[in-house]
């Protein structure tokens, strides 16, 4: 999501008479800002959540301009030193301001109850009461896999979307920041993602989110399409990018069902967006063990090749075999929660592989056979009685 937004509930947005991108004027007894509108479902009725920091004045080429100032409508009352309001009122202005978010690039759904994730499974969820009664309720038949192999396990009830693996990956991966006017274009880069996705009403609305990345599938859709050869499957289960042999032709992430693959329309590798900054010195953030990739070119999770083959590099130098639990993985390492779980599957003791056995264990769209590397704990709710 690019600049601050002023949150409000849908039924609160259609009492004002307002939906998301209109401008509205947010006013206390301090002052007043206005602030375009952002329907969230969940947000508090007669309620609004507005993000501080942005509409700088003095901070440079990347923060001056960047959102609404709202520091006007903050007062002197406190409590437990925090600065607090009370008693704002919002009227419609009669403008209205592009409001540009990547949630609803892929979306296969119009509109907010027809909780196609639940109907599709792509997320799965049950309650504290169903998984007592029986364990297996998620699945009766789980899908078994041999071989070497690594995999990824990422557990839904610790996840708290805070984006930190996103922004682990982003910095580890030198993935580009497009903007906003790319973001707008649906020309995000970032290989992982925090998926959300609504049910119920307006009145009564449930939110679940997933991080989604590459699945490392071994029956991998973006395969057996590339004319050349530049998607491939390693022996030891990575879906491969050979970004010198790819030439662009997207049929790779027309046939990625999670579509998490990313094109690059400009050469981000020798200057940023149209070469408004000089190379040096912003080519020093670089990750040297990465390859900057060039325009032209599809890009994704690599399950941090670059940190599995210095780990193979280390083992083979003590003469011993390459261990699941040598290599950690950005968004793991990044993960506050420990949500994240990366090794070898094909070792029983593992801990991915117990989270793979585990009853409570999925595979996102396991209906397209794609047969991914990735798992997901379902999350468990204590809805009360």
């Amino acid at each position: 999501m690019w600049d601050n937004y002023a949150a409000l509930s849908p039924i609160t947005a259609k009492q004002l008479g307002v939906t998301s991108g209109d401008l509205v004027e947010v006013s206390t007894s301090d002052g007043a800002a206005t602030v375009p509108v952002f329907l969230q479902p969940g947000q508090a009725e007669n309620s609004v959540s507005i993000a501080l920091g942005y509409g700088r004045t003095n901070a440079g080429p990347i923060g001056t301009g960047i959102g609404f100032d709202v520091t006007p409508l903050l007062g002197t009352a406190t409590l437990n030193g925090a600065r607090i309001l009370s008693g704002a009122t919002i009227k419609k202005t009669g403008g209205s301001h592009e409001i540009v978010s990547t949630q609803e690039h892929h979306a296969l759904d119009d509109e907010f109850t027809k909780e196609l994730h639940l109907k599709r499974k792509i997320v799965r969820e049950g309650t504290l009461a169903e998984y007592e009664k029986n364990p297996n309720f998620l699945h009766e038949e789980k899908v078994t896999y041999s071989g070497l192999k690594w995999a990824m396990a990422i557990d839904l009830n610790k996840c708290i979307g805070c984006n930190a693996c996103v922004a682990g990956c982003n910095v580890e991966n030198n993935i580009p920041v497009v903007g906003k006017d790319q973001v707008a274009n649906g020309r995000e880069m970032h290989w992982i993602r925090i998926d959300r996705y609504y049910a119920g009403t307006d009145a009564a609305p449930s939110l679940s989110h997933q991080p989604m990345l590459c699945q490392h599938c071994d029956n991998a859709p973006c395969e057996n399409v590339c004319p050349v050869v530049a998607t491939n499957h390693s022996p030891d289960g990575l879906n491969q990018m050979a970004y010198n042999r790819c030439v662009g032709t997207k049929y790779c992430s027309n046939n990625c069902p999670y579509k998490v693959r990313r094109f690059n329309f400009f050469d981000w590798r020798d200057r940023f967006a149209d070469g408004y900054y000089e190379e040096q010195p912003f080519d020093l953030v670089h990750n040297p063990e990465v390859t900057v990739r060039s325009r032209g070119v599809m890009e994704k999770c690599t399950f941090c090749i670059q940190r599995i083959m210095e780990a193979r590099q280390h083992a083979t130098e003590q003469g011993r075999e390459l261990k699941g639990t040598d290599v950690k993985t950005a968004c793991q390492e990044a993960c506050p929660a420990t949500a994240i779980v990366f090794g070898d599957m094909s070792d029983p003791k593992s801990e991915v592989s117990k989270y793979r056995a585990h009853t409570l264990g999925y595979h996102v769209l396991e209906e397209t056979n794609a047969k991914p590397n990735v798992t997901y704990i379902a999350r468990l709710k204590n809805l009360g009685e």
